[in-house]
């Protein structure tokens, strides 16, 4: 059975060496030793959330705080194909669904993005909250999967700032029914010429009234492409961690 994780301060985390004693607390400390209830004598890791990660034995627990007696410590490489989801806000908690699977399969980034068809808005303050949200959602998804690099999220973006951010990224694939080509031409053009470079991949992800003309002319000015997954059409919730997960496979992440 793998080791529960937590995550702690970046600095003190990166300062732990073999044979030292690193003290957990704050939140993370009390869900250990108060929700969790772990012992003397279970094992845990601790990460930064960037990577690396402390093992060991926990040798005390206090009233909301656990020592660990280090045993191992290390960055762990990031991964050589980068995977960013961009979705599109939607109805019903089914983005939220979507954020929290693709973290579970190993997303690197997490973009909302304000579709013309979105029915739930951002404005305002409620733009940092519901960003705040989604890191919420992302550094609990990522502690039970027992990821050591936690997810960016990044601020919502309209339709013209979701173009321009395209332009930076190596490879812009919208899902979409109608396109011509399935997701794995894309990556099978990709992979044909042989081992790529370190590379970017963007998956756009529509809300529940799907893609405009308008917004998909917008994108694939900036570069993207249109793939579509199978012969059905998915939910806002489904569509983004399904080719997450294809995407894995084909690059060699799985």
């Amino acid at each position: 059975m793998t080791r529960p994780l937590f995550f702690g301060p970046g600095e003190a985390v990166r300062a732990a060496t073999p044979g030292s004693v690193f003290a957990l607390g704050g939140d993370e400390g009390r869900h250990a030793a108060i929700v969790r209830r772990l012992g003397e004598g279970e094992r845990l890791d601790v990460s930064d959330g960037a990577g690396y990660r402390i093992g060991g034995v926990i040798t005390a627990v206090g009233n909301g705080t656990v020592d660990l007696t280090v045993e191992v410590a290390g960055q762990e490489p990031a991964p050589r194909h980068r995977l960013v989801l961009v979705q599109a806000l939607a109805k019903g908690g089914r983005d939220e669904q979507a954020v929290e699977a693709a973290t579970e399969l190993g997303v690197d980034a997490v973009v909302p993005w304000h579709a013309e068809r979105s029915i739930v808005r951002w404005r305002g303050d409620k733009a940092e909250k519901g960003r705040q949200k989604w890191a919420s959602l992302v550094g609990a998804a990522s502690k039970q999967s027992r990821r050591s690099f936690v997810p960016e999220v990044h601020a919502v973006l309209d339709t013209p700032r979701l173009a321009a951010w395209a332009a930076t990224v190596d490879r812009v694939i919208v899902l979409h029914e109608d396109a011509d080509r399935p997701l794995t031409d894309h990556v099978s053009a990709l992979l044909a010429v042989g081992s790529p470079a370190a590379t970017s991949t963007a998956v756009v992800v529509g809300p529940e009234g799907g893609i405009s003309e308008a917004e998909l002319a917008k994108l694939c000015a900036a570069g993207a492409r249109t793939a579509r997954l199978g012969p059905h059409v998915l939910r806002s919730s489904t569509a983004g961690p399904a080719a997450l997960a294809l995407l894995n496979h084909l690059l060699g992440r799985w």
